[in-house]
Formats: structure tokens, sequence, C-alpha cells
């Protein structure tokens, strides 16, 4: 792989990673089908660059959140054995779907993705108040600091076994597509556990990087991860990391949903019609 190869994969990774920061999701939805649309790379190989990418992100940004209280480290342990369960199966999975599947499945996501972000403008998340009660059997209940609201919000943790069974299949749908789970999880959390959503997001960022790495060594194993595509993907997805948390605070929160729909739809059209045998640039990766 020649240096003017690496440096578009750079370049790529730090854009998908800058979008990926300002829309609060991890950069690998937008990685894998960036690579194997226009970078002609193997989607397998592209999802082994996605999956790596996603730790060097999530170790990056984790310790912000942890310092700023917002991360439930008793909660994330627990979601994360479900979580890694998922992971694990999505690999042994992933070597057995056709390529076409694949790309299907993708599609299917990145509209789902697309949907979930519609939703917020009509079902903006509020931070539960709730007293604390004996339901909390788990000892998972907690609370975070909210400037808005000038004080500590409490919060409890309710329908634990629903949220086991959903981060089971956010990690199963990581490890096939290379994509961070957050995308699932934090639904999850807001809907299943009724957490409040900067707790989702936060425990999320913290489950992302052990995630992505359970998958992440069956993928080497496999031949899947090639330093060449890996090494630089890794590399601008750090930096693009930083640029979008800075860009987000400029942009309204209008104009980041447009974007959203906007980029994840034209992909998904792209990956439907890559699952068919056909594309709209250059045909199948």
């Amino acid at each position: 792989m020649n240096a003017e190869t690496e440096l578009w994969l750079f370049a790529v990774s730090v854009g998908a990673s800058a979008l990926g920061g300002m829309l609060g999701m991890a950069s690998g939805i937008f990685i894998v089908p960036i690579l194997t649309i226009f970078g002609h790379i193997d989607i397998r190989s592209a999802i082994g660059a996605s999956i790596v990418s996603v730790i060097a992100c999530s170790c990056s940004s984790a310790a912000p959140f942890l310092k700023a209280r917002l991360t439930n480290v008793r909660l994330a342990i627990v979601l994360e054995t479900a979580t890694t369960a998922g992971a694990l199966s999505g690999v042994l999975l992933a070597g057995a779907i056709p390529t076409s599947y694949l790309f299907f499945i993708f599609g299917g996501i990145l509209l789902l993705s697309a949907h979930q972000m519609l939703a917020k403008r009509h079902q903006p998340a509020v931070a539960s108040t709730q007293p604390l009660t004996y339901r909390s059997t788990w000892r998972l209940e907690s609370s975070y600091p909210d400037r808005a609201l000038g004080g500590d919000i409490a919060y409890r943790v309710e329908r634990l076994p629903i949220g086991m069974i959903l981060m089971y299949c956010a990690g199963l749908v990581s490890a096939l597509l290379g994509i961070g789970s957050g995308v699932l999880k934090v639904p999850a959390m807001d809907t299943a556990l009724r957490l409040p959503i900067k707790v989702s997001s936060a425990t999320s960022n913290f489950m992302i990087c052990v995630t992505a790495a359970a998958s992440a060594g069956m993928y080497l194993v496999r031949g899947n991860i090639v330093a060449p595509i890996a090494g630089p993907v890794a590399l601008g997805s750090v930096v693009g990391a930083v640029l979008g948390a800075r860009f987000l605070m400029s942009i309204s929160n209008d104009r980041i949903r447009i974007l959203f729909v906007a980029v994840l739809g034209a992909l998904a059209v792209q990956m439907f019609l890559a699952a068919f045998g056909t594309g709209l640039y250059g045909g199948r990766a």
C-alpha cells in the first residue's frame, strides 16, 4: 500500500470520525461504507479496521465522562457481560454470512439509526428524578451532576433482564458490522432501563471499547485486520473525534439531525444496491 492510499485512509477517517462525533455516534457506522464504496476495500477488512478505530476513539474519550461522574461503572460491568457474549456470537456468525447479506443488514442498521435520530426531535430525553426504591436490588442506582438543574440528579435502573437481552443484540450487531454499538445501546438504556440520556451516552461509550476489543481479537486471528489499513484509520479516527467534539459546540441540534439523516440515507441506499450486486459508485466493493 502506497503513501497516497494511506493518506487517503487517514483523511477519510478524520472526516468520518468528526462527523460521528458531531452526531454522538462511533465512527464505524460511517467508515465501513466509505471504505467499501469509495475505497473498494473488502467489507470484512473494512469492518476489522473500523473495530480498531472504535477502540482508539473510545479509550481517548472515556476519561472526561468518568471525571464528570456521568458513567455508571457498576452498570457498565453488568451489561458488558451480555454485550461481550453478543460480540463473540457476531464474530462467529460473520464468517458464515454471505457478503451480500452483510451489505443488506448494514443498510437496515443505517436506516434504523436515521429513524432514531428523527424520533429524538419529538421525544426529548428527560432526566429521571424519581426517588430510589427497593426495586434496585442490584445496587445499580446512582446520581450524576446536572449543571442546568443545579445539583445531583438521582436515578435508578429498571427492567434489567430486558436491558441484558438488548445489550446482547447490540454486541452481536456491533461485531457483525464493525460499528460502535452505541447506536443501539443508548436507546436501549434510555427506553428499557429508564436512564437519563447523559448517563446512557457516557456508560455506552465506556462499554464500547470492551465490546470492540472482544471482536477485534477474533478478527485478528482470522486475518481480517490489515495493519496498513487499520493503522491510518485508527489514527485518523482519534484526530477526528477531537475535531468533532469542537464542531459540536458551534452547530445547532436541528442542523445536526438534518446532516445525520442525509448522510445515513445516502449510505443506506448505496449499501442496499451493493447487496443486490450493483452500486452508485463503481458497483460492489
